[in-house]
């Protein structure tokens, strides 16, 4: 029998369940499956007309995406042993859906992945002065920097009104963070754990935890042919060679397994789902991490080591659980996970 921790936020006992490993596996499966499954229901199973647009189209796809969550969450919910009403604010707590701590829960986690966007940051901070450095003149200086600013500010604000219009854009940054941590982090990792699989195992070594994130990107990558059609495009446009386009678009698979090895590490250790959800962001919008580049002279560079350095030195600091939790009855991990087994 497992007995599921207290509720975090009130200190009241939780319901109780038992989880055996297969299911726990099999159940994850099922979600991962289901989650990519159910976005080509419109057409295959309601027999819905094809979308006349690519946002129709991508707002099917947003609903299907919800209702997988939503499923997903009750699912695991049932399996842990909450099935009454009255556990709501239990499992809420186990999916890491809470309020308290929620500023720690956002800044260190996000300042925590920034630092492994250095060089990128560098490398965008140059690109942006060098325009106001190059248009300065001496008998000029003041009317050039205020005309920068006032070009930049502009340049925002239409960057902004569009980025809200986009679809594309609430699919990155809205709707995929929010949905695919829900179901491949709060639905799954409590399950996982609460099947006996131990922390690190989910994190690094678990091929069961693993093959779930790969299903997901290969799914990804066969169904919605987006990594296939950027190799397409490499390969026959672009007149990459074979083997450069394929190291290109498998490092940007291998990637995204990496960072949900990571996002998952951020949930378990924060115990906060905003946590996930915020690296996702952030890592969605600045793309693959530069590494060098030329028009930096050499500053994104050292950025890059210097910040690689500081993640590996802040990661169990930053994401100490005593940050993020008033109390944790000497568990090892707030979500008393480590009393599941």
């Amino acid at each position: 029998m497992v007995v599921a921790p207290a509720n975090p936020m009130t200190g009241e006992p939780a319901a109780t369940g038992s989880v055996p490993g297969s299911v726990a596996v099999a159940a994850c499966a099922a979600m991962a499956l289901f989650y990519v499954a159910i976005l080509y229901s419109p057409t295959l199973i309601l027999r819905l007309p094809p979308p006349s647009s690519l946002d129709c189209f991508m707002i099917r796809r947003f609903a299907c995406a919800i209702v997988s969550s939503t499923i997903s969450m009750v699912a695991s919910a049932i399996l842990l042993g909450f099935g009454r009403l009255e556990d709501l604010p239990s499992v809420l707590g186990v999916f890491g859906i809470r309020k308290d701590h929620l500023w720690q829960a956002v800044v260190f986690p996000l300042f925590l992945t920034s630092l492994l966007y250095a060089g990128s940051l560098v490398k965008k901070s140059w690109s942006l002065m060098s325009p106001c450095r190059g248009g300065r003149t001496n008998s000029g200086r003041g009317v050039r920097s205020h005309d920068c600013v006032r070009s930049d500010a502009q340049r925002f604000l239409n960057w902004a009104s569009s980025c809200a219009r986009n679809v594309m854009v609430w699919r990155n940054y809205v709707v995929a963070p929010l949905t695919e941590e829900l179901v491949f982090r709060a639905c799954m990792i409590p399950l996982l754990l609460c099947g006996g699989f131990k922390t690190y195992s989910i994190i690094f070594l678990s091929p069961v935890f693993f093959s779930l994130e790969v299903l997901h990107c290969l799914c990804s990558m066969i169904l919605e042919k987006a990594h296939l059609n950027h190799f397409l495009e490499l390969y026959f446009q672009q007149k990459y060679s074979f083997l450069k386009a394929f190291l290109i678009v498998g490092l940007q698979l291998g990637y995204t397994v990496i960072f949900g090895s990571y996002a998952s590490f951020l949930f378990i250790r924060t115990g906060n789902l905003i946590s996930p959800i915020v690296a996702h962001i952030f890592c969605n919008v600045m793309g693959l991490p530069t590494l060098s580049s030329s028009r930096t002279k050499g500053t994104a560079t050292v950025a890059c080591v210097a910040g690689l350095a500081g993640f590996c030195w802040l990661l169990f600091p930053a994401t100490s659980p005593d940050l993020y939790n008033d109390r944790r009855d000497g568990c090892s991990c707030w979500h008393g996970y480590c009393s599941w087994n």
